[in-house]
């Protein structure tokens, strides 16, 4: 059995394809790609920010699940949550180093969202006319 990184990595070859539902790669894709998860993970790419902070500019998303989606998304190692021992204590999340690296594709991802918006809403309203 080897030990170290490159170990670990050769025992998950052929482990992450998330076209197989036993895969591992399904549960990740799962946590990124949720409506909040990827919010989350935008906001963040802004850098450090406090719960607070999140729910204000994350529109729409209850604190339940804004505490829900940051918990998995520390458990997957994408998002650190960090403590300061004051009175009340001062809780601040931001990205991992993994979680920055996910990050610029999502830069990327929500990039073309915000350009062609305007065209998939133009197509379904096409799409509906023509199937009332």
């Amino acid at each position: 059995m080897e030990v170290g990184s490159q170990g670990g990595r050769d025992a998950w070859q052929g482990m992450s394809d998330a076209f197989n539902s036993d895969c591992p790669a399904r549960e990740v894709l799962e946590h990124i790609t949720t409506r909040w998860g990827m919010l989350i993970l935008a906001a963040l790419g802004e850098g450090p920010r406090r719960f607070s902070e999140l729910h204000a500019t994350i529109g729409g998303i209850s604190e339940k699940m804004l505490s829900q989606t940051l918990r998995t998304l520390v458990r997957d190692g994408l998002v650190a949550r960090t403590v300061e021992p004051t009175t009340p204590p001062r809780v601040s999340y931001e990205l991992t180093p993994l979680g920055q690296g996910l990050t610029t594709s999502l830069e990327q991802f929500l990039g073309w969202i915000r350009q062609h918006t305007i065209d998939v809403v133009t197509a379904q309203r096409r799409h509906d006319q023509q199937h009332r």
